[in-house]
């Protein structure tokens, strides 16, 4: 198992930025990839940003290149995504996940979500 404790998030208004942190602990040595998602009301959740845990290759939504970065701490087992020129449309809860392989055997986990609110 793998637990995920995200962090972060709040109110902002447009234009400003915030800094979502994700702390995995448990079976972390399997783990092959972190990402973030959202999920804003009424809609479903869509893919935000990953990043590979072992060559750091980052993958981004195009909603959101630019201006959010991705990155990882291999040694605190934490992820972070970096938000600045905030909008409106990312409001929205946001989800830490987390991929790890065993064998042929393929496991997602999910954090709490944590709010982020971007007023105009």
């Amino acid at each position: 198992q793998v637990q995920l404790v995200e962090s972060g998030g709040g109110l902002v208004q447009a234009g400003g930025s915030l800094r979502l942190s994700c702390a995995a602990s448990g079976r972390t040595f399997s783990i092959y990839a972190m990402g973030w998602f959202r999920q804003a009301p009424g809609k479903e959740r869509e893919f935000v940003a990953a990043i590979s845990w072992s060559n750091g290759n980052t993958f981004y939504a195009d909603s959101v290149k630019g201006r959010f970065t991705i990155s990882r701490d291999n040694a605190k087992n934490t992820v972070y995504l970096q938000m600045n020129s905030l909008k409106p449309e990312d409001t929205a809860v946001y989800y830490c996940n987390a991929d790890r392989v065993v064998g042929a055997a393929r496991y997602s986990y999910w954090g709490q979500g944590t709010q982020v609110t971007v007023s105009s």
